[in-house]
């Protein structure tokens, strides 16, 4: 089992035995850890792993001591653009946000459905708590990147979209096969609850997003980014050194 992880905000410069203070948040996360002074952790520092040590701690604060850098990359080998529905129940996205992190998006584009109800002060208004439970989804998988968390855009921002390989989850049966996954930046995208209109996936085929099945089940929202982002995982080991 590896050790705890925390990250530190990007303004901070590591350098090698220096002790840095911790705010209350991650002091109470480190106390729920049941660390001891003394014990090691690793901290994700300006896009840099570090073994550090924790030094003390009080009520409402805490500071370790960085050791030393860590060899360490545990990111796709491809940028993996996670475009997420905006659904109507906004609390799914406290379901799917850890799996499509923990599973390796880079970068989590929220997407504005015809069924998404979409309201921008409701997501607004959730867009703080998405971010922290990015954090804890990237300190719980040891993510060596924090994936950028866009604001939410229409559908038809997808025609434009900078990857040539781009999938999109679809629960009609289409005559072609699911298409082969190649070694290259990847995007997926998947409909809200009710799905996608005949519109929204016209639209998306015309402009090269290519439409994949997910086995015969109907999934839920919440289960259609770590359905496809595991098998992409998979596929990425066969092309592992």
């Amino acid at each position: 089992m590896g050790l705890p992880r925390i990250v530190l905000p990007d303004s901070i410069t590591p350098v090698e035995n220096s002790t840095l203070a911790l705010g209350a948040e991650q002091a109470k996360h480190l106390a729920a850890l049941r660390l001891a002074l003394g014990n090691s952790l690793e901290v994700l520092c300006s896009a840099e792993i570090w073994r550090a040590e924790f030094v003390s701690v009080s009520k409402n604060s805490a500071s370790i001591r960085l050791v030393a850098p860590i060899d360490e990359n545990r990111e796709a080998p491809v940028d993996i653009h996670a475009c997420l529905p905006i659904t109507a129940q906004l609390g799914l996205w406290d379901d799917f946000l850890p799996d499509a992190v923990e599973l390796g998006a880079t970068l989590i584009q929220p997407v504005i459905y015809e069924r998404s109800q979409y309201n921008k002060r409701s997501v607004d208004a959730k867009m703080d708590r998405w971010r922290r439970i990015i954090l804890a989804a990237c300190e719980q998988s040891h993510r060596t990147q924090i994936p950028e968390l866009r604001h939410p855009v229409s559908l038809e921002f997808l025609r434009d979209w900078d990857v040539q390989q781009r999938w999109v989850a679809y629960e009609v049966k289409t005559e072609a096969p699911n298409p082969v996954f190649m070694f290259e930046d990847f995007a997926f995208t998947h409909g809200p609850e009710g799905g996608i209109s005949d519109i929204e996936i016209g639209m998306l085929r015309k402009s090269g997003w290519k439409p994949i099945s997910l086995g015969k089940s109907i999934l839920r929202s919440a289960t259609c980014p770590a359905a496809i982002l595991g098998a992409v995982q998979m596929e990425l080991e066969r092309f592992a050194d």
